[in-house]
């Protein structure tokens, strides 16, 4: 689907966040311009991340301390997908190989994650990992108590270059047990859009996924039916296009070239 950098058409936006509108503690230029911009157009945007080391309360405050505005409604994580999964899976009983602010979610929804009788071991991106916590999973694996994991994503971006992230800690897990993950939630599963377009009572092309992935963001956007923007502040690069199956509608630097108005 092709797309110009003025989003004609286009009346709700997904923005993935590390990467696309910051890289770590740094906004990356132009991206609060870019939101007062799709404020003054009337287009509802969404932040939508894979990034599960952080609640939606604690996504919310980073956001405003970075003078964007936000409500715990706007955030949108692949700890809710993964929530959705456990709760129709009906499984109350985990092990977490996550941050306190992900355990807070979890057991908000009334999930124990410190079990000792598991139902599952749930892995999220976990910047607080201790070796216990890799030692007693993998012990938990040997013994048969299968893995679910947040989101795919290898790497975070960072202004000093990708950092370890949950699908490279399913490397490690795979190598020290042999077994893979029997669910990976969050992006590119196109329920992670898809309900909220539905809420919002839209059709899929009136919609837009930007974001610095292709196997994730822009995959997710090919799945769901909605425009792809991807900007290469982040982790993709020209380069990755070349052989890459996704199809973006749009190939921008940053957000800071989609103007809204003829450019």
């Amino acid at each position: 689907m092709a797309l110009d950098k003025t989003l004609a058409g286009i009346k709700a936006i997904f923005l993935d966040l590390d990467g696309t509108i910051y890289l770590g503690d740094n906004l990356i230029d132009g991206s609060l311009e870019f939101l007062s911009r799709l404020d003054d157009a009337g287009i509802k945007r969404y932040f939508l991340s894979n990034n599960s080391s952080r609640s939606v309360k604690q996504y919310v405050t980073k956001l405003h301390a970075m003078d964007i505005p936000a409500t715990e409604d706007d955030v949108l994580l692949s700890t809710h997908d993964l929530l959705s999964w456990l709760a129709n899976e009906g499984v109350n009983q985990t092990y977490l190989v996550g941050t306190e602010g992900m355990r807070e979610m979890l057991e908000d929804s009334g999930i124990e994650t410190r079990s000792t009788d598991p139902q599952y071991i749930v892995l999220g991106y976990d910047t607080e990992i201790t070796y216990e916590k890799l030692s007693a999973a993998s012990i938990l694996m040997h013994r048969g108590v299968p893995l679910v994991v947040s989101h795919p994503d290898m790497v975070c971006p960072s202004p000093e270059g990708g950092l370890p992230d949950t699908g490279a800690y399913m490397a490690l897990f795979e190598a020290t047990t042999g077994v893979s993950a029997s669910h990976v939630a969050g992006k590119p599963n196109a329920g992670m859009i898809l309900h909220k377009v539905e809420e919002l009572g839209l059709r899929p092309e009136e919609c837009a996924m930007v974001g610095d992935r292709l196997y994730t963001d822009m995959e997710m956007a090919d799945r769901a039916g909605v425009h792809g923007i991807l900007v290469l502040s982040g982790e993709a690069t020209r380069e990755d296009l070349v052989a890459a199956p996704q199809n973006p509608s749009l190939v921008v630097d940053s957000v800071a070239e989609l103007c809204l108005r003829t450019c």
